[in-house]
This record gives structure tokens, sequence and C-alpha cells, in this order.
């Protein structure tokens, strides 16, 4: 199930959320003030275990023709991580680290789940995404993601940039300061 939390950007470790909620509409709400797109959308293919990127564009293929059409996202790409995906350290690591795009970061999870970390402001919003879930962050957003120990999702990408995912890292490790996914899996959310 979708989930924000918003705890203040306090410095201390692991701080207390002042907002949380599984409400699909409420977290549309919370993150559309502070310019985040949310949507809800039916992922209505059952992928097969080996899918590979090729295949899940084609099972989604309406769906990215829908997000084409606007002109916005010529580029598209997809991602599958399992525990066995031979990278998934490596690209952990980079994900958790603080950084921005100078493009918006757009995906559609088809498949199991994976933790945004939003810092806007004096505020950090995690919204674990899961199937069904559409995000869209702003260029320029701070943020991070956890895929987790053990990663298991599947997501559609969309792009403005030809060159795909280019992050610019801000340096700065407030990403120790907060849960991760493991973490909210754990204690349910």
């Amino acid at each position: 199930m979708s989930h924000l939390q918003i705890f203040p950007v306090t410095g201390s470790h692991h701080p207390l959320p002042h907002f949380a909620s599984n409400d699909p509409a409420l977290i549309t709400a919370e993150l559309a003030q502070r310019g985040i797109g949310f949507e809800r959308w039916p992922a209505r293919v059952e992928l097969p275990a080996g899918a590979d990127a090729a295949a899940v564009l084609a099972a989604y293929a309406t769906e990215i023709k829908r997000v084409q059409s606007k002109g916005t996202y010529p580029t598209v790409d997809a991602i599958r991580m399992t525990p066995e995906h031979p990278d998934r350290e490596a690209l952990r690591q980079k994900f958790l680290s603080e950084h921005t795009h100078s493009e918006d970061e757009v995906r559609f999870f088809v498949e199991g789940q994976g933790l945004f970390c939003l810092h806007i402001g004096d505020e950090v919003l995690q919204v674990l995404c899961e199937a069904d879930d559409w995000i869209s962050v702003p260029a320029g957003t701070k943020h991070w993601f956890d895929m987790g120990n053990s990663p298991q999702f599947c997501a559609i990408r969309f792009f403005d940039n030809p060159d795909g995912w280019v992050a610019q890292f801000t340096g700065e490790a407030i990403a120790e300061q907060f849960p991760l996914l493991d973490e909210k899996t754990l204690h349910g959310g």
C-alpha cells in the first residue's frame, strides 16, 4: 500500500514524522501542495518473472503512449530490480545519495515497491511507491531513492533527456538520518 510520511529536517537520527497516511487522496493532496505529482494507475499486466525491458515497455504501450502524447517525455525505459541483480548493491548506493536532476523524474511502478525521499525546504517526504503508483518529481528537487537490501520492483521511467538518468549529487549525507525501505517494511510503513 502506498504510504507517505513527512519528517522535519532536524539533524537528529531518525526523527518522528509529523504526518503519515496510506490514503491515496491525502497523499496526492500533500504532494501536490509541494509540487510533486502523484497518481494511482492500474498496473493491468502481470509480467512474467523473466520479462526484460522490451517486454515491460510492450506490455504498457498504452500508458506510455498516453504520457508521451503530451510531448514532454520522448524517452522511456524500464528498470527491473530483483535480489539476484548483479549490480543491485552499487545501484542502491548510487540512488541513496541525495541528488537532483535537470529534468523531472517520472516513474510508473508496475511491480514491487521503492522509497522516494524528497528533501523540500525544511521537510523530508518519504513516499513508499508500489505497483500502480505514478510519481513526478520536478527538476531540481533534492531527493534520494531506496530499493532496499533485496530489491523487488519494476518501474517505467520517462525522460525529456535522451541520455536518460543523469544526476547531480549534492554531497550531503542527509539520507543517513531517515528510515530506509527495509525499516519501513519491517515496521509497517
